[in-house]
């Protein structure tokens, strides 16, 4: 099962694009907290970023309806795709592509 879940904020400002068939997308970056306790016991706060992808009505909603320091939820699904730079080494990006998406 390929299942994400994650509540955080916005820490970029989406980019839209419209792909040459019609569709558009959306990317930004999502980051989340883990808050944890040190060594000495005392509480600290880990930060993650994620690489977050939308498609349909999705890229709707988010141009309409959030930016940069919105609060979201997210249900998805983790995808990785490939592509080679412009010296033509293989590269490759990991991402959440959104399912399910609830502004807080």
């Amino acid at each position: 099962m390929n299942y994400v879940n994650l509540i955080g904020k916005m820490s970029s400002e989406p980019k839209f694009l419209q792909l040459e068939d019609g569709q558009k997308v959306v990317n930004f970056t999502l980051s989340t907290q883990e808050p944890y306790l040190d060594k000495t016991g005392q509480p600290k706060i880990k930060k993650y970023w994620h690489k977050m992808t939308a498609w349909g009505n999705w890229v709707n909603i988010i141009e309409h309806q959030a930016s940069k320091g919105t609060n979201i939820a997210i249900e998805g699904r983790l995808t990785t795709r490939f592509y080679q730079d412009t010296k033509g080494v293989k590269k490759s990006i990991s991402e959440v592509e959104i399912n399910d998406l609830s502004i807080i």
